[in-house]
């Protein structure tokens, strides 16, 4: 039995199509991200599952009951919002306690409750106080708080971390992926952060127009992305693409008039199409001086941004731009002439035509 399982379920807001035929089952226990830029249908899914939009078709099983019809407070779910959305008049205690008055449990065991949310989040100081005396991190930690004292099976999180600093963001994230290791509960979260999909998530479900192109864990969503879509929507730069063709039987890729061997490509049986394109990350090229014995490609160094730990080069190969990642000690000057390496074990070739992963 999955802990939620989306069935064939359609939206429609009048002639416009939200969410198309989609399918997805969740496991008891998973971190679950829902990933992808603004209008692709994740925030519009996560209400769904809440019980907040009504379905134009399908079915929603929450812990292997049938929930599509039932109301929100009866789901068994507790909702994050990005709006934190705190009664501003009562203190901590009472925005966590006030549910489950109205539910109405023994105050014994609201005390209990909120006593462990308390507990969990580190806001046992903060009991007191009223929403306007707290920071955006610390109201973060109250709304979580008020869906962890629920004491329900699955948590929903929308954006919760949008609205907060980078530091903060940080933090949380970290506060929130020790939350589930000890709650060990289900979760279902939305963002259009990749960092956060990424460092929070069991697995990923990337979508694009209401339809998830690819669910799977992390490292394969960033090693060996689906399509062209989710290729260049993760990774910070994004992966580099270099359009040209297969030749050899599928053996090489040109690059203009360079020949790229794709012995160790980890992929399909490539086989000869007049239209690819071959996708490599920042860190998978390597860049130096002299040309070497292998297939390398010349480039033009254009900027060199320093991020600290390492740099970001930006290069021209003719007409096109490539960005590498290099050790800060290697930073290299505007005007640089340099030949460029890829790492084909760890490249993505896709069929420029479908758009799909070779």
């Amino acid at each position: 039995m999955h802990s939620v399982s989306v069935k064939n379920v359609s939206l429609n807001f009048g002639a416009a199509s939200v969410l198309k035929n989609m399918n997805l089952d969740v496991e008891e226990g998973e971190f679950i991200v829902l990933l992808g830029p603004s209008g692709c249908g994740k925030s519009t899914l996560l209400n769904c599952l809440a019980g907040l939009l009504e379905l134009s078709e399908g079915q929603i099983f929450i812990k292997g009951k049938n929930v599509t019809w039932v109301e929100p407070s009866e789901r068994g779910i507790g909702m994050v919002f990005q709006s934190y959305a705190l009664y501003p008049q009562m203190t901590v205690r009472g925005n966590l306690s006030f549910g489950l008055k109205i539910a109405g449990l023994p105050k014994d065991e609201v005390d209990r409750r909120v006593a462990r949310a308390a507990e969990i989040l580190q806001i046992g100081p903060l009991l007191d106080r009223k929403p306007g005396a707290l920071s955006g991190g610390q109201r973060q930690r109250v709304a979580i708080g008020r869906a962890l004292v629920r004491d329900v099976d699955v948590f929903l999180f929308d954006e919760p971390l949008s609205n907060l600093d980078a530091k903060l963001r940080s933090e949380l994230r970290v506060e929130i992926k020790r939350l589930h290791t000890r709650l060990n509960n289900t979760m279902v979260y939305v963002t259009h952060d990749q960092i956060e999909a990424l460092t929070l998530a069991d697995r990923i479900a990337v979508m694009k127009g209401g339809v998830i192109q690819q669910l799977a864990d992390p490292q394969t969503i960033y090693n060996k992305p689906s399509n062209l879509f989710v290729a260049g929507f993760i990774g910070s730069p994004s992966m580099n693409f270099l359009s040209g063709k297969t030749i050899e039987g599928g053996r090489a890729f040109q690059f203009g008039d360079t020949r790229i061997d794709l012995a160790g490509y980890d992929g399909g049986a490539v086989l000869e199409r007049d239209q690819a394109i071959l996708g490599v990350r920042p860190e998978h090229i390597s860049v130096s001086h002299e040309a070497p014995s292998g297939p390398s490609i010349p480039a033009v160094v254009e900027i060199d941004e320093n991020l600290g730990a390492d740099s970001l080069v930006w290069l021209m190969c003719g007409t096109k731009e490539i960005c590498v990642r290099v050790p800060v000690e290697g930073r290299l000057p505007a005007g640089t002439q340099v030949h460029l390496a890829l790492d084909i074990h760890k490249a993505s070739l896709f069929d420029a035509k479908t758009e799909q992963r070779i």
